[in-house]
């Protein structure tokens, strides 16, 4: 007669005190999160965005936030949410469109936007993350970028009331050719908020496909960085090679519910018509 096997537990991991990042609600995500406030926020339109954190700093109802992110959402999603109940001062971003309410308060003097060529948003939040306080670019010489007048704010009258600094242009030599480069400053914020399809107790994070977009970036800039997830794993179940972002740059892990990953909007649908409905058409 054989032996009965022997149930063994299953194997315990191994916990480093203090490296254990999980918190358990939204509340404790966006602890110390005051009014005056910077935010590096992740995403692109409406994908991968930290919904939740930021419908939690809605609840909270802090105010007077410079907010640094590509877009702000759509007006009654993302940071649309934010901007609707006057929530944010000032933006840095790349892109107004998709959002009416944004380029309404832009207009009317109600809000102060720093607009900043996409690439060079993503190396100034790149950057602030690695320690580089600046960096010479060749994105934006021979105009308002680097010459400055750019309206960050105008008044109730649609006049200019602030406009942006001109900035240090040199030339570089590369390749035996003369360039001007204009001189960028690095972006480094009080909190960032992003969202990971994955990460681990320690705060390894990896995205998922095109979610990726700012959100390592975003991350890197933060003091401190608050990542909501997808899904949570423990340490040492994600292949190091896979991690898109590692742990040193994240303070804070907050596990969603199935609800809230389920929770996704779409920011603009298209689909391919039907033969059924091209033949009607036609």
């Amino acid at each position: 007669m054989s032996a009965r096997p022997v149930a063994r537990p299953p194997p315990e991991v191994t916990r480093v005190p203090g490296m254990d990042k999980v918190v358990s609600t939204p509340a404790d995500a966006v602890a110390g999160i005051t009014d005056g406030a910077t935010l590096a926020v992740g995403g692109f339109g409406l994908c991968g965005i930290p919904s939740v954190l930021i419908a939690e700093l809605h609840r909270t109802g802090v105010r007077d936030l410079e907010v640094v992110s590509n877009n702000c959402g759509v007006d009654d999603w993302g940071l649309g949410i934010l901007l609707a109940s006057r929530q944010i001062r000032r933006m840095v971003s790349s892109y107004v469109g998709e959002n009416k309410e944004f380029a309404r308060q832009y207009l009317e003097g109600e809000l102060e936007v720093e607009l900043t060529p996409q690439g060079t948003l993503a190396e100034r939040l790149r950057a602030g993350g690695s320690g580089i306080p600046a960096f010479f670019t060749p994105t934006g010489v021979g105009s308002q970028v680097a010459d400055g007048g750019l309206p960050w704010r105008y008044d109730s009258e649609g006049n200019v009331a602030v406009a942006s600094p001109a900035k240090e242009v040199r030339v570089f030599e590369r390749d035996g050719v003369q360039r001007e480069y204009v001189l960028e400053h690095a972006i480094v914020a009080d909190f960032a908020l992003v969202r990971a399809w994955k990460g681990d107790r320690h705060g390894n994070l990896v995205f998922n496909k095109s979610s990726r977009n700012f959100n390592p970036l975003a991350a890197m800039a933060g003091r401190v960085t608050v990542a909501e997830v997808e899904q949570l794993v423990e340490p040492g179940e994600i292949d190091p090679d896979e991690v898109h972002l590692p742990g040193i740059y994240v303070q804070r892990v907050l596990p969603l519910t199935p609800e809230q990953v389920a929770d996704k909007r779409i920011e603009r649908r298209t689909v391919t018509p039907t033969a059924d409905a091209t033949s009607k058409e036609s």
